[in-house]
Parts: C-alpha cells; sequence; structure tokens
C-alpha cells in the first residue's frame, strides 16, 4: 500500500482568535507525521473559510504565504457547519490536490489530535472510515451533555442508524468521499449519511478537551436545528406519531362524549367553561404542532426539488 497523502480539512467560521493557536499545532502534526512516514510529504492542510465576518480568511492567507501546506478555501457566504466540511472534503480529493484521505476536525481542537496518528495505523489497517467517539463529555456543560446524550438515543429509537457520541471527526478514504457525493440533497446530515455508505469502519476514543479561546459557534439555535435536519432527513417516524396522537385524541372524544351522554340522561351535567377552554388550548396546540411538522418535511421536499448548489467557493489557496 502507498504512502497515504492526507489532508485535514479544518471548517472555520469567526474564528480569528482560536485559529492562530490552532494551525501551529495541525502544521506540527503533519510534519511529524511525514517525518515518520505515516503520511506522504505533498499532505497538506485544508482551512475551510465559513463566510466568516472577521480576521479568519485573513489568517489563512497568511498561514498559506508562511507554510505552503497551509491551504484555504473561502465560501462565499455562511452556509453551515456540514455543507462547508462537505466544500473541505471534495476540494481536497478532486482536482490537482487528490488527497487519498481526508480526517475532518474542528478547529478549535477539542478533539484530541492524538487520535489522528491512530486513525492513520487503522488506514494501513484496511479501514475506510474511522470515527473519533467521545468516551467522556467531563468538558461538556451538563445541558449540553444531557441534550446530546438524549439525541443519540432518541435517534436509535426513531431508526437512525449512527454511531454514538461521533460528532465530525472522523477519517475517510478517497473513495468513501466520493461515494458521498452520490447523496443530493441539501439539508445535510453527515452523521447519518455515512454509516449509510458501508466499506469498513473501526473507531477511536476520545476524550473531548475544553476551548482554549473564544467562544463556541454552535449555538444552541443551531445544535436544535441539526437534531431536526438529522431527525426529519432520515425517519418518517414522527409522523407515525402523529397519526397515533391524533387517533388516541379520538378515542378520548368518544370516551368524553359517552361521559357527557350519560350525564345528560341522569340530569347532572355541570357547566365547565375552564375545562372546556382548557381542551380548546391543549388540542389546538397539538395541532398546530402537527401541522408544523409535516410542514417541515414538505418544505424539505421544496428545498430538495430545487436542485440548488450546497455552496459557492469565493477563493482558494494551494
Amino acid at each position: 500500500m502507498k504512502t497515504l497523502k492526507l489532508a485535514i480539512v479544518a471548517p472555520c467560521y469567526n474564528e480569528e482568535d482560536m485559529l492562530p493557536l490552532s494551525a501551529p499545532r495541525l502544521i506540527d502534526l503533519m510534519e511529524s507525521l511525514k517525518a515518520d512516514g505515516r503520511i506522504a510529504h505533498d499532505s497538506f492542510l485544508l482551512f475551510v473559510n465559513d463566510g466568516s465576518r472577521d480576521r479568519t480568511w485573513q489568517i489563512i492567507e497568511e498561514l498559506h504565504q508562511k507554510n505552503p501546506m497551509c491551504h484555504g478555501l473561502d465560501l462565499s457566504r455562511n452556509v453551515g457547519h456540514q455543507n462547508a466540511i462537505m466544500a473541505g472534503m471534495q476540494t481536497a480529493v478532486e482536482g490537482s490536490d487528490r488527497a487519498d484521505g481526508v480526517i475532518t476536525i474542528d478547529v478549535d481542537l477539542q478533539d484530541p489530535l492524538e487520535c489522528i496518528p491512530q486513525m492513520i495505523d487503522d488506514y494501513y489497517k484496511g479501514f475506510d472510515v474511522v470515527y473519533g467517539v467521545r468516551s467522556s463529555r467531563e468538558s461538556d456543560s451538563f445541558l449540553k451533555r444531557f441534550t446530546a446524550e438524549s439525541f443519540y438515543k432518541l435517534q436509535a429509537t426513531l431508526g437512525l442508524k449512527t454511531i454514538y457520541n461521533h460528532a465530525d471527526f472522523r477519517f475517510m478514504t478517497r473513495r468513501v468521499v466520493l461515494e458521498l457525493e452520490k447523496y443530493e440533497e441539501r439539508n445535510l446530515y453527515l452523521r447519518g449519511i455515512i454509516p449509510m455508505i458501508g466499506f469498513p469502519s473501526t473507531t477511536v476514543n476520545e476524550v473531548r478537551a475544553e476551548r482554549e479561546a473564544g467562544t463556541t459557534k454552535y449555538t444552541l439555535r443551531k445544535m436544535l436545528r441539526l437534531a431536526f435536519d438529522g431527525i426529519t432527513s432520515f425517519s418518517i417516524t414522527p409522523i407515525y406519531f402523529i397519526l397515533g396522537l391524533g387517533a388516541s385524541f379520538i378515542l378520548i372524544a368518544l370516551c368524553i362524549a359517552i361521559y357527557v351522554t350519560v350525564s345528560l340522561l341522569k340530569g347532572s351535567v355541570v357547566p365547565g367553561w375552564s375545562s372546556l377552554m382548557l381542551s380548546i388550548w391543549l388540542v389546538g396546540g397539538i395541532i398546530m404542532i402537527s401541522v408544523g411538522l409535516v410542514g417541515l418535511y414538505v418544505g424539505k421536499v421544496y428545498i430538495e426539488t430545487k436542485h440548488r448548489p450546497r455552496y459557492h467557493i469565493n477563493r482558494r489557496l494551494g
């Protein structure tokens, strides 16, 4: 097996505080892997600027001028974390670069670099995909840890085949990335798509570290959006849940009708304005949620039928 030409893809969004700290560590790692003979000498780093509004792209340009191993990809606007990763992977394996494999890692380097040599060793053992799996979430807040673990369990309940406690820190060979390109949906959820591709895979355990500088750009709103994308892109179970819930309410309504009829016959009807209003609000709320969920699926179909590009490249270095 020939020496691996590796590309480490690191998406960036407003990371002017973190990038100057993480880039030297990534460069040192690449130099070490080249010296050990694990990767080819034309391996490279690819920083993907996802429409940042700060100095992130200027810093990437400076890195490229100092070290040609640092490549850059400037997207024309913010397209989201998943699409930025996809843009970086496609760029890395196509054209003149033609990397044999890619590793995706967030530029905050909360995922440990120490796992990367093991990922490469697993590649030489014949694995096409190596997932970084978090063995500990002690660095996360209680709320984030609770919601993340609950979401993974919910995914399993809904039938989604994902890797438990795996985010977007992974190694993939070029042929897996090329197969991934065949999945043309606009609402990308890589954690659900990649396990569907198949090919030999394994995992490495990692302990997520605390962020060294800046603040996370993955807000609660973005995490919730990713969660909804993950569920609605791979499962119609919520629709069946709504149908079951509707049937249950019909049964409850029938029981109430029988009770009211019996009460009328006995002459013991008591006016209940409060209970009536409570019922209206409860059923009305459930109907609105149900219609909204169905609308979410219809909206996704609407977006997919347009076949619009996931991203546009503004500039490229390297």
